[in-house]
This record gives structure tokens, C-alpha cells and sequence, in this order.
């Protein structure tokens, strides 16, 4: 095979991009809908305007293919449920009466009816709703939404590949419905979901589809022989209907490895495979295999999950060395673009020089864009581009803003003994029983309560000028005296302050640290109609003056029961923000967690007595790998015991995880030696408390009894049990009663009966406690 004409035919995709609009536009009609001040009709008006905006600014920009059916209400898992009509039966009438408020009733549950269990979609932060299947589980095809996406773009004049996730990364997603076997294995449901995919496949053909993704990342992960020869029978089978448009398989966030030449055997026209991520391994497995001689690859060379330039000149390098390997040669993102903001020219504060360094949505297709021209044409139809970007480069590198002398030294004469504390649990157990004085089952909240209206009206006039900091703090003051005073006459235990001068738990840290970078609207979005503004982390880390301290010493001189500290754990800090990728992660972490120290040790020198350090983030950062997990755990659970490792016996470390797979780091958990972790816990039904239970976890846990990403108000009954079920894997005396996470999002009034039936559920069952 000649390299010329693979070169030749090179063309600019991407897999998908940011749903939400410049100014957020679809997550402002989502929720007027819930309000009920938006029709479904407008919503809907609102969608097709903000896919129509995508898809014309990628084809002007020069992707010649665009993605449809990325374009989710609220998960792209929770579309493909609806796809294949795997509706929970607790859901279907709901569906069957309006699919519009059913959807969202999976979603965000109702006041009877409980929502889809949600955690993290691979190692990222963005969350998706778990699917529920059974052996009972009926699969029937629904390509509606799939087919009018495409006929939109279609009726656009524009070339349009529908994305769907692939039928093995779904059931490998999946979850044992309730009533299944525990041991249920969702996979077994393959040769049943097939002929749905293959339904969907015909009508989107049908509709004029040439070309179909089928993303399929969970192939990147360490998967069994069993798991690997049902994704070859899977696309044996897909590939052999002949009533289908050409297939291309994506994986992307890892290696691909030994479902590769599983995938390269099978009769699909193309694959899609990271370069950025795991680009060596890649291409050795790719040359291994042989190449894909008839076959298209779309290389993600750019990357689609960070924020920084791409380097124009090895990305071209690596598309070199891919030419000689498949019949056609496409460029693309790693990626989904869902996973960056939309345009880094919309940022207005960020200083020039640095701001060159940057690439979000916009950029990132340019790049791609660039790539692919210099591949089709050759690197003199991008000279200047070329220029450019090495300047760019050059910028970064040279900069002072990225190296901090002081900061280097510090995190180099780190010992062993600074990332561990003073006694053994069991001796600081007892202190802090004895200091603190908790009653059994002791209730707490996470971290956050509801930011008013009044709250962000506050922010809002403080950003733009009409007032000043006096009058914004004092309605902070207010707003902490609120929830102080609630939380007393609730009968809470160990208060929070509520946290309202936080816009966000990672920014708000960021935007005090040195070598961190704020932005205005690099908006991501997180679950649902949740979009965070990720921090970039572009030099190294240190903490100029005291971030919490204050608002925390002053809701405790409110009360006389104890106030958590709140802090971001360093772990977080890297997974929740845009990292630097000139160094290790590993160094970065401790940069950040020596800055965090000094906020722990001075919280504890101004009389903090418990200190929360959340790292919900430990398990989303986990490799996709196992072979890549010893490291990455290491300095991780370092970084959290280096933060925590100066304080006192008495004064209690709690920790706090929420949405992800803790089965998987229950070892780690125990390594980072917390007093106290809060985790999530309501929607898996306590599965975490049983598996810290068979891993022998030694210290206090509190696995969350009320579902804050639901705005139903669970009954004092209803969490009693959950707290029963806790009992039974957990002893009375470390077993704390909390949220499952911070209570932000929420409103006052369910906050509210929330947390009472909470305390009153806590004292039944100390109650039945004391009686047995």
C-alpha cells in the first residue's frame, strides 16, 4: 500500500461537542421546563437551535463529516436506554403517558418513584444513568430521536455521521436491575440487544446515513476472553447484515490492546482510535495487527479531554506513521468535545500571553481542521499555522509563570513521615470520642447547602460592580446564619457552614492558589443540566494566605456544637480541573496538597476540631487499566495523608466520595486513613457499606441515606431503612447519617423536610438501638 492516497483522502471529524450553548441556553430551557415557564415545545425549539448552530459552525470550520445524535436533554447513556426500550418498569408508565417527563423521571426520579443510579462515565467527570437490565429485560428499537437528528443536518446539506454507543460498552455499563441476581451479568443479554441495534442501524440507513459510530470505550479497559469474544460476535453480527451503512467502531480515553485485532478481524469499514492518550501503544498494536488495509482510521490526535495547544508539528508525525496502515487516514479529537468549554476568544480576563496556550471546543476543531489539511495537502498548505503554533509552544515553555522555585524545593524534602499522622486510628478514636462527645449514629451533611436566589443575586452585582465587598459579605453572613440556626434547631450533630461565599468546590480553592487560572465560561457539563467552570492548572501551586478560615471561625462562634472545615481534597483539585501536561500528575499533586496543608493546619489552629477533605474524585481518576492503577494510587493517597498528616489526635479527618464504583479502591480508601468517610450510597441501595464491610474497613463511615440529586424528599421510613440496611454491614458505633453529597443544587424546602426526616430517622434508630 502506497502512503499517497490514504493522504490524499485524509478528512476532519469529531465525535461530538458541547450541547449546552455560549450561554447555556439548553440547561436554562431545561430547567424553565421543570418550572414549568418553558413548554416542551419551546425546549425543543431551543435544542434544534443549538444543533443547528453546532453542526453549521464545525462544517464552516472544515469538518467535513458532523456527528449527530450526541445532542442529549440530559446523558447520551440514558438516550441509548431509550433507544433500545430498556425502560425501568417503575418508569414505564410515566414514559408511556409523556416521553418527555418520563425521560426525566429517570433521570431526576419523582417524588414516588426513584431515578437511574448514576456515576462516572470512564475516568472522567461527567456522570451517566446507569442502565437496569434483568433477565426479564425486553429490548425494542426506537430510533426516533437518531433518525430526526440526522435528517436535521441532513436537511442542512451537510455530510452527517450518527453516534450511538456501541451495544457491548452498553450491557458492560449496566447494572442488575432490582429483583435481578446480584451475580446478574447484563452482558448475557447480548445476542437479544443485537437485532435492536441492528433495527436501529436499517432506519438510520433508511434515513440516509452512509456512516454510523459506535463508540465503544469500554474496550479500552482490561476486559476477559468472554468479554472479548462477545464484542467479536457482536460486530460479526452487526457487520453482516447487509440492510446497515459502513460502521465505525470509536474507542478513546486508554489503549485498545487485546480488543484490537478483535475489532480489526471483524467486517466493520473503520475504526477510531486515541492517539493522545495511549499513542505508542496504539500504534505498536496497530502495526502488530498488520494495519487496517481496506479499512478507514479516524486518529484522535487532538486532545479532546484537556485545554492546552495541540503540537501541530508531532500530531502531523504521528499521521505519518499511520498512513502506511489503513486504507484512509481521517483526523479528528480524542474525544467527544463534550469534555472542554465551547471557545477559549470568549475569555476576556485571561491574559493574552496565556491565553495562546489554550484550546477549547473551537480551537480544538481548527486544530483538527489544520491537521488534516497539511496531511491531505502537505505542511506547506500550513506554514503559517505551523508558525504559529510553535511560538505558542515556545511561550508555554519559557514561560516563569509555569515554574516556581520555592514551591519545587518544598515538594522535594516531603518525607514519608509528613504524609502520615502522629497515633494509629484506634488511639485517635478515642481522643476525639472524648473531645467531641457525639451521640451514636452521629447526623452531619456533606459539605454545601441551597444557594438562594438572593445568594447568586449577590455574586452576580458583586462581579458587575453595583455593590461592594462589604455588602456581598454581609449577605454571606446572613446566609451562614441561616444555616447554622437550621441546623441547631434540626438537631444536626456536627454542622457545616454551608459554604455560600463558593461558587464552586474545585474554582473557589483555584482561584485563591497560585499557578491556577479562573475562567468566565468554560462552562463543562457535569450531569444533567449541572455545568462546572474546571479550573487550569498552568504553573506550579502554593497558597498565598488562608482560604476558609475565617467563614469557617465564624459560623462556629455561632454555635457550640462542632463546624466542619471544608476543603477539596488535591486529587480533585487535578481530576475536577484542566492539568498541566508538562510534568507528572503525581507532582502536581503534591504541590497542591502542600498548599492544602497549611489551610488544614491553620483551620486546626483556629479551633477547628473536624476538617472535611473531600476527594470524590479518587476512583474517577483510577486508570482504565489495571497495569496503570499501583502507581497512580500511590501518590494519590499520598497527597491526601500529606494534606491531613500535621493535625492533632483529637482533631477528626473526615473525607468524602460520591457517584463512582468504590469497589474498586475500597484498599485505597483505607490507605488514605480518614477518621471519617461520607460516601453515596441511597440510589446503590448500600452496596458501598457491604463492600467496605467485606474488605474489614476499620474506622467510621457514613454511606449516604438521601439522594440530593433527586428532588424527592425521602420519608424519616424510608431512610431508617437505608439505615438498618447500613447496621447490618457497619457496627452502631462508626456508623455516621448523612446526605450522599453536597446539597447545592438543591432547594430550600426539600432541603429542609430532607434533613429533618433525616435526624428523625437517625433517632429512631437509635431508639431501637438503646431498646435491643
Amino acid at each position: 500500500m502506497t502512503t499517497k492516497p490514504a493522504a490524499a483522502a485524509a478528512r476532519a471529524t469529531v465525535y461530538g461537542y458541547p450541547r449546552q450553548g455560549p450561554d447555556r441556553e439548553l440547561k436554562k430551557a431545561i430547567e424553565g421546563y421543570w418550572k414549568g415557564r418553558v413548554t416542551a415545545e419551546a425546549l425543543r425549539t431551543t435544542a434544534a437551535g443549538l444543533r443547528r448552530v453546532n453542526w453549521r459552525r464545525l462544517a464552516d470550520a472544515g469538518i467535513h463529516e458532523v456527528p449527530t445524535g450526541d445532542f442529549s436533554y440530559y446523558d447520551h447513556v440514558l438516550d441509548t436506554t431509550v433507544a433500545v426500550g430498556a425502560i425501568p418498569e417503575r418508569h414505564r408508565v410515566a414514559v408511556e403517558t409523556d416521553a418527555l417527563d418520563g425521560y426525566f423521571a429517570m433521570a431526576r426520579g419523582t417524588q414516588d418513584v426513584a431515578p437511574l443510579e448514576m456515576t462516572k462515565w470512564f475516568d472522567t467527570n461527567y456522570h451517566y444513568l446507569v442502565p437496569e437490565l434483568g433477565p426479564d429485560t425486553v429490548f425494542t428499537a426506537d430510533s426516533t430521536k437518531q433518525v430526526a437528528e440526522l435528517k436535521e443536518a441532513l436537511a442542512l446539506g451537510l455530510a452527517a455521521r450518527p453516534v450511538l454507543v456501541g451495544p457491548v460498552t452498553y450491557l458492560l455499563l449496566a447494572k442488575p436491575a432490582p429483583g435481578a441476581a446480584a451475580d446478574f451479568e447484563p452482558l448475557t443479554l447480548l445476542d437479544r440487544l443485537l437485532p435492536v441495534y441492528a433495527r436501529i442501524l436499517a432506519d438510520l440507513r433508511a434515513a440516509g446515513a452512509e456512516w454510523v459510530q459506535l463508540d465503544e470505550p469500554a474496550l479500552v479497559q482490561d476486559r476477559s476472553p468472554a468479554e472479548l469474544n462477545a464484542a467479536g460476535r457482536a460486530y460479526r453480527d452487526l457487520g453482516d447484515r447487509t440492510d446497515r451503512p459502513r460502521l465505525l467502531v470509536a474507542s478513546y480515553f486508554d489503549r485498545l490492546g487485546e480488543a484490537l485485532p478483535v475489532l480489526a478481524k471483524a467486517p466493520v469499514e473503520g475504526l477510531a482510535l486515541d492517539f493522545t492518550e495511549a499513542a505508542g501503544a496504539n500504534l505498536q498494536a496497530l502495526a502488530s495487527v498488520g494495519g487496517l488495509p481496506g479499512k478507514r482510521l479516524v486518529a484522535g490526535v487532538v486532545n479532546g479531554r484537556n485545554v492546552w495547544v495541540n503540537d501541530l508539528s508531532a500530531s502531523l508525525a504521528t499521521l505519518g506513521t499511520l498512513l502506511g496502515l489503513a486504507d484512509r487516514v481521517d483526523v479528528a479529537a480524542s474525544c467527544s468535545l463534550l469534555h472542554v468549554p465551547l471557545d477559549a476568544a470568549a475569555e476576556r480576563d485571561i491574559e493574552p500571553q496565556i491565553l495562546r496556550w489554550l484550546a477549547f471546543a473551537r480551537q480544538k476543531t481548527a486544530e483538527v481542521v489544520t491537521l488534516a489539511k497539511g496531511l491531505s495537502r502537505g505542511t506547506g498548505a500550513i506554514t503559517a499555522e505551523l508558525a504559529a503554533n510553535r511560538a505558542d509552544l515556545a511561550s508555554r515553555a519559557g514561560s516563569p509563570i509555569t515554574r516556581d522555585a520555592a514551591v519545587r524545593s518544598r515538594a522535594a524534602a516531603v518525607t514519608a513521615a509528613d504524609a502520615r499522622r502522629s497515633q494509629p486510628y484506634a488511639e485517635r478514636a478515642a481522643a476525639q470520642r472524648a473531645h467531641l462527645r457525639l451521640p451514636l449514629l452521629p447526623t452531619t451533611t456533606i459539605g454545601s447547602f441551597p444557594q438562594t436566589g438572593e445568594l447568586r443575586t449577590a455574586r452576580a452585582d458583586l462581579r458587575a460592580g453595583r455593590i461592594g465587598t462589604a455588602a456581598y459579605e454581609q449577605r454571606v453572613r446572613a446566609e451562614i446564619q441561616e444555616v447554622v440556626a437550621f441546623q441547631e434547631k434540626t438537631g444536626i450533630d456536627v454542622l457545616v457552614h454551608g459554604e455560600p461565599e463558593r461558587n464552586d468546590m474545585v474554582q473557589y480553592f483555584a482561584e485563591q492558589l497560585t499557578g491556577c487560572l479562573a475562567t468566565q465560561h468554560g462552562w463543562v457539563q457535569s450531569y444533567g443540566t449541572r455545568y462546572v467552570r474546571p479550573p487550569i492548572l498552568a504553573g506550579d501551586i502554593s497558597r498565598p494566605e488562608p482560604m476558609t478560615v475565617r467563614w469557617t471561625a465564624y459560623a462556629q462562634s455561632l454555635t457550640s456544637r462542632p463546624v466542619k472545615g471544608m476543603l477539596t481534597g488535591p486529587v480533585t483539585m487535578l481530576a475536577w480541573s484542566f492539568v498541566r501536561d508538562d510534568q507528572p500528575l503525581g507532582e502536581t499533586a503534591r504541590q497542591v496538597a502542600l498548599a492544602l496543608r497549611d489551610e488544614v493546619n491553620d483551620l486546626e489552629a483556629g479551633g477547628t476540631s473536624v476538617i472535611q477533605v473531600d476527594e470524590p474524585a479518587l476512583r474517577e481518576t483510577l486508570p482504565l487499566r489495571a497495569a496503570d492503577r499501583d502507581g497512580y494510587l500511590a501518590w494519590a493517597t499520598e497527597a491526601f495523608r500529606l494534606t491531613t498528616g500535621g493535625v492533632r489526635p483529637d482533631t477528626q479527618i473526615h473525607t468524602h466520595m460520591c457517584y463512582a464504583e468504590f469497589g474498586d479502591i475500597v484498599q485505597a480508601i483505607d490507605d488514605l486513613d480518614a477518621d471519617v468517610i461520607s460516601l453515596e450510597a441511597a440510589r446503590s441501595h448500600m452496596q458501598v457499606a457491604r463492600e467496605l464491610a467485606a474488605h474489614g474497613y476499620p474506622r467510621e463511615a457514613g454511606p449516604g441515606v438521601y439522594d440530593i440529586h433527586s428532588p424527592r424528599v425521602p420519608s424519616a421510613r424510608e431512610a431508617a431503612e437505608l439505615l438498618r440496611t447500613g447496621l447490618r454491614a457497619i457496627p452502631a458505633e462508626r456508623l455516621w447519617v448523612n446526605p450522599d453529597c453536597g446539597l447545592k443544587t438543591r432547594g430550600w424546602p426539600e432541603t429542609r423536610a430532607s434533613l429533618e426526616n433525616l435526624v428523625a430517622a437517625a433517632r429512631t434508630v437509635r431508639s431501637e438501638l438503646s431498646a435491643s
